[in-house]
């Protein structure tokens, strides 16, 4: 079952066809789908070191190019920041094959994501986390500011989207008891310290683990400006109760930034929930997990 109403499709054979044509350096390298459980890019292994990436869903292509590029661009600038191996970008393709967008090629980071092995009882890897969360907001923001979309500003800017979040969920979900938590939620203000460089979305499908260990961060291509908490969505999506008290008491974070980091948690969980429930069920369960670990929390 397609995630998006306007996902694209595809397959090996049109891979194959468009390295074969724009990169033939690679023509004699074997590509393999992966079974991931990504939302936003179909992922394709290019021999052993290489992942072409294909944004799934259909739009404008001039939009879609300078999206790979700021990606890319974000890519060099972490790449060997953190002690954490993190994906390095290669080359930007054409559109072609029956394939209507430009896509991108990257290194393959080598280890299994957080969603197929959980570290969630790992207080080592909370550690990890941590460190990482801190090694990223040492990087200059070289005066940048948050951009304005998506998580990462104003919480009180997704009260349309939990709204609509809400009325999908009734089902699912104990949404009077959500709606009361978000209404305290949305109330958190802003802490004193300006915005900090994040990864942006690290959740399960995003974080390689080895061992109880965390080994490597996937996506990277939103890493940005944003409110210092965010990232501290991962206590939440990746995390039980002693562990995350690890992260927090190894992160030194106080009451004002924490809660917000449970926010901005809250707002993606939401999202996940209903939206991917017949579509990604691992994504489901993920944002289903988080609220009850928010819930527990409040």
């Amino acid at each position: 079952m397609k995630m998006h109403a306007n996902q694209l499709t595809v397959s090996p054979e049109t891979v194959r066809m468009l390295v074969e044509q724009q990169f033939p350096e690679w023509r004699s390298l074997p590509v393999r789908s992966i079974a991931a459980q990504g939302t936003v890019n179909a992922v394709f292994r290019i021999g052993d070191r290489l992942a072409a990436r294909f944004p799934l869903e259909s739009a404008d292509v001039e939009s879609t190019r300078r999206w790979l590029e700021s990606e890319a661009e974000a890519a060099r600038e972490l790449a060997g920041r953190t002690r954490f191996p993190t994906p390095e970008p290669v080359a930007l393709g054409e559109p072609g094959a029956g394939y209507p967008l430009p896509w991108s090629v990257q290194t393959w980071l080598s280890g299994v994501v957080a969603a197929d092995e959980d570290p969630g009882g790992s207080a080592a890897f909370a550690r990890d986390l941590a460190d990482l969360i801190g090694e990223l907001r040492a990087i200059d923001t070289r005066g940048r500011t948050f951009a304005g979309t998506g998580r990462g500003g104003d919480l009180r800017s997704h009260d349309a989207w939990m709204e609509t979040c809400f009325r999908h969920s009734e089902h699912l979900l104990d949404v009077p008891r959500l709606r009361r938590s978000w209404a305290t939620l949305r109330e958190l203000p802003r802490g004193a310290a300006g915005d900090a460089m994040a990864h942006c979305d690290l959740i399960p499908g995003n974080v390689l683990v080895s061992a109880g260990r965390l080994a490597g961060i996937l996506d990277v291509g939103g890493f940005g400006p944003a409110d210092p908490s965010l990232d501290l969505v991962s206590a939440w999506h990746l995390l039980e109760a002693g562990p995350r008290q690890e992260l927090r008491d190894h992160l030194g974070s106080d009451d004002l930034e924490w809660e917000r980091g449970k926010a901005w948690a809250f707002v993606q969980a939401m999202g996940l929930v209903w939206y991917y429930v017949k579509s990604n069920t691992v994504m489901s369960r993920t944002g289903q997990r988080s609220l009850e670990r928010i819930l527990a929390d409040t």
